[in-house]
C-alpha cells in the first residue's frame, strides 16, 4: 500500500488549507479515504502507485504542502479512519514528511520505504513532476484543468469553452509540458510498485 502524510508549509502565514486540500482529493480512489489527521496535516491510503503520483501532484501543484509518501504495509483490518491506522507504510511516509521539514527543498517530495534505492529514484522523478507541475501560470491551469489524458480532439472544445483560439490552447499545452508530464507518470508509478515487488 502507498500512504500518504501531507503537511501544510506554513499555515500561520497561509490559514487552513485542509479542507481545500480534501476537496482536491476526492477524486482519488483511496483505500483509506484521505483526512484531517492532525491539525494542518492530512493523511490516506491508496492501493495504486497510479493514485499516490495523482495525490503527490494535486499537493505539489499549490506548493503549500510536504508530501510525503511511505511504501508498505498497513496493519488490517483497516480501521474506519486514518487516524486509528497502524503499520510501516504509515511510519515511512512519516519518515519521509520529517526529511522534507528539515531542509530547503524546492519541491518537497519525498519517498521512503524498505528499498532506498528505488525510494529515492522514484522521489527523483516525483520531483520533476512536481516541478512541472508547480511552474505552471493560473492562464495555463485554466485551459489544462480542462482536458483529459489520452484523449484527442479536445482542444477545439476547451478553445471554444474559455473563448480563445485553438492556438492558444495548443501554446498553452506545449508550455506548461502536459504531455510529457503525463508520458512520465507511469514511470513514477512503476518505481513505487517496485519497492513493493522487490524482495
Amino acid at each position: 500500500m502507498f500512504t500518504l502524510t501531507i503537511n501544510q508549509t506554513d499555515s500561520r502565514r497561509d490559514g487552513d488549507r485542509v479542507p481545500q486540500l480534501l476537496k482536491d482529493l476526492r477524486h482519488i480512489p483511496a483505500r483509506l479515504d484521505f483526512d484531517r489527521s492532525v491539525e494542518d496535516e492530512v493523511q490516506g491510503i491508496v492501493d495504486c502507485p497510479h493514485q499516490a503520483v495523482d495525490a503527490a501532484l494535486v499537493a505539489l501543484r499549490s506548493g503549500s504542502w510536504f508530501v510525503g509518501i511511505g511504501v508498505g504495509p498497513i496493519n488490517e483490518p483497516l480501521p474506519n479512519q486514518i487516524k486509528d491506522a497502524t503499520g510501516h507504510g504509515l511510519i515511512y511516509a512519516r519518515r519521509a514528511v520529517d526529511r522534507l521539514r528539515n531542509g530547503k527543498e524546492r519541491i518537497p517530495v519525498a519517498v521512503d520505504g524498505p528499498i532506498a534505492d528505488l525510494a529515492a529514484e522514484s522521489e527523483s522523478v516525483l520531483k520533476l513532476l512536481g516541478h512541472i507541475v508547480h511552474g505552471r501560470s493560473a492562464a495555463e491551469w485554466r485551459v489544462l484543468d480542462l482536458l483529459t489524458p489520452g484523449v484527442r480532439g479536445q482542444q477545439k472544445a476547451v478553445a471554444q469553452e474559455l473563448g480563445i483560439t485553438t492556438q492558444a490552447v495548443s501554446k498553452a499545452v506545449a508550455r506548461a509540458q502536459w504531455n510529457e508530464e503525463h508520458a512520465a507518470r507511469p514511470a513514477a508509478a512503476r518505481l513505487l510498485q517496485l519497492i513493493l515487488e522487490v524482495r
